[in-house]
């Protein structure tokens, strides 16, 4: 009768405690659809619901249910992605800070607000997209390079661990990536001289356990000891380049359990001026391939050898089947779509997704290496009468990419991606460049203009096997929040001017859409509880854009800042 007791009392506090989140349910996040766990709505990235309670049919009767503000003056670049888990929504905002919300009323239940220290240097606005679910855990990453563990119950600080040094400058913006049991990171600061890695943490406190970068030349670690220098030192970066070498891990990684692989995409080398370090730069522009228990490379495939566009490689590679095959696609800043394959990397197909791609005229599938124009590469300032700046060429996509940060969909339904796209160009020229701890590392100057007068973003519906794009919405300003795709033939996604649409994911006609009072730059969710779908997307203009953009951004300077939560369903 004790032995009893004690069993239902056990199970009474493992209830009220919530159930705690583990790597079997991560890696099923994609199939299931009462909870949101992971980035991506499952590891691979997919961004797919199997959700068809809301449809073609009815998304007419789709309404707002609540409305829950961030609060204070720090109304800007609201990039995040929600999670769900037991009722509660978990969603990270600008300046490093993260609340618990009731999913269903939008009710306040905690909030934790990280204290940033003077002299942070974030590259593109004070973002963060996300957070992690690990046990009784939710993870996220600071502006100024910490992560820092929480009590998903209470808000209380379990753990904190600092990534690097802010003030040489690092910081940290992606959702991390919960794989094997393990909690894997990569880091921010490519436009300050940073050297760019991947780690693997145990998520349950914190401690590392494997360390690999992506810069040749630097050792990688495991349980504390050395495991291997990456690439050979020198081999594509001349002199002490690679000490500076960049490529950020920005953006964060994805996994497939099918692989038993990470995937992260490496960003941009340092400094911008490629004439400096002459060579491929490994493994920076790329996509890296890590297996997860070692923190060994297994395969790299690298979209822009010797950057010299800031065309980083950094955005997401989305695994997927396809002629029975497992597949990733990836939709480069460089405006060129490649498909790999996902256990061994070999190029399948490459084709443009933006309408200019003046750096290259096409990609050889044969050996998978761009065919460069040599002419559209800005110059060497070294080689002009001053010394001071290089031939200035223009350049299409622009450096802000044919595709940015916003994370792109893939429907396994209609075997289709759909891409957020961004249509313009930039007039670049290389300046001489010195690396100083903590100072912008670029030696280039620029301005971003746009190709056309009627648009600049376009969300298209690509097909990866012919490269052709099946249909496409234009939008006047630059798309930059991600794509939402579910089983109820429906494509969601946000536009700066406020509204967040959806369209019928066979046609591309728009059938809803609903303004949120400030730009959207974030990736909706969605979620099924108490037998109702909802739709969740965060709202607040910022990013990159107002920042970096020149003559676009004067484009969009009409646009108000915000930041708040928008939750939908269908109304009865």
């Amino acid at each position: 009768m004790k032995r009893k007791l004690l069993s239902i009392l056990v199970m009474v506090a493992a209830a009220q405690a919530g159930a705690q989140v583990t790597q079997d349910m991560i890696n099923k996040d994609a199939t299931t659809t009462d909870s949101v766990l992971s980035w991506g709505l499952g590891t691979q990235g997919q961004r797919f619901s199997p959700l068809a309670d809301i449809n073609t049919k009815n998304i007419n009767r789709l309404v707002p249910v609540w409305s829950m503000s961030f609060g204070g003056e720090k109304q800007r670049g609201q990039q995040s992605q929600p999670l769900v888990h037991d009722g509660v929504m978990f969603v990270t905002a600008s300046y490093s800070r993260i609340f618990a919300v009731d999913a269903k009323t939008g009710k306040k239940l905690w909030k934790y607000e990280h204290r940033l220290p003077e002299g942070i240097m974030p590259c593109c606005d004070v973002i963060n997209r996300g957070a992690a679910l690990y046990d009784n855990l939710v993870i996220f990453g600071t502006l100024d390079a910490q992560l820092v563990a929480l009590d998903r119950k209470t808000g209380r600080v379990v753990w904190r661990e600092k990534i690097d040094d802010y003030a040489a400058g690092y910081s940290y913006t992606a959702a991390p990536l919960i794989a094997e049991g393990l909690l894997i990171t990569g880091v921010s600061g490519g436009e300050f001289g940073v050297v760019g890695r991947v780690e693997a943490r145990d998520p349950k406190t914190g401690k590392m356990v494997w360390v690999r970068p992506v810069v040749e030349g630097h050792m990688g670690y495991l349980n504390g000891k050395e495991n291997g220098i990456t690439g050979t030192t020198n081999a594509t970066w001349p002199g002490d380049t690679w000490k500076t070498g960049g490529a950020a891990t920005w953006l964060g990684g994805t996994y497939d359990p099918k692989t038993g692989l990470a995937y992260f995409g490496t960003g941009n080398p340092g400094p911008w001026n490629s004439h400096v370090r002459k060579g491929d730069n490994l493994y920076s522009a790329s996509t890296v391939a890590i297996d997860v228990k070692t923190g060994q490379i297994k395969w790299h495939y690298q979209n822009t050898p010797n950057d010299g566009w800031d065309y980083d490689g950094v955005n997401e590679f989305v695994t997927f089947d396809m002629d029975g095959k497992r597949m990733g696609g990836k939709a480069d800043r460089n405006g060129f779509f490649y498909v790999n394959d996902a256990a061994t990397g070999q190029l399948v197909n490459a084709f443009p997704f933006v309408t200019k791609t003046t750096w290259a005229t096409g990609i050889d599938l044969k050996t998978g290496r761009p065919n460069f124009d040599p002419n559209n590469r800005p110059g060497d300032p070294t080689a002009s009468a001053d010394g001071q700046k290089g031939k200035a060429v223009f350049s299409a996509p622009g450096f802000l990419g044919g595709k940015n940060q916003m994370p792109m969909a893939f429907s396994p339904k209609t075997g289709l991606f759909y891409v957020p796209t961004n249509e313009w160009g930039m007039e670049i020229w290389n300046e001489p460049i010195t690396y100083k701890k903590g100072a912008a590392f670029l030696g280039a100057g620029f301005t971003i203009k746009p190709l056309y007068d009627d648009y600049i973003g376009s969300l298209r519906a690509i097909n990866p096997k012919t490269g052709k794009v099946e249909w496409e919405v234009k939008n006047e300003a630059p798309l930059w929040g991600g794509v939402l795709t579910t089983a109820g033939d429906l494509v969601f996604w946000g536009t700066p001017e406020g509204y967040l649409k959806a369209a019928d994911a066979k046609t591309g006609k728009i059938v809803w859409q609903f303004q949120t009072g400030s730009g959207v730059v974030a990736p909706p969710v969605t979620w099924k509880q108490g037998g109702e779908q909802y739709i969740t997307v965060v709202s607040g203009w910022g990013g990159a854009v107002p920042l970096w953009g020149g003559e676009v951004a004067k484009k969009v300077n009409f646009l108000e800042q915000g930041g708040s939560v928008w939750t939908f369903k269908l109304m009865k």
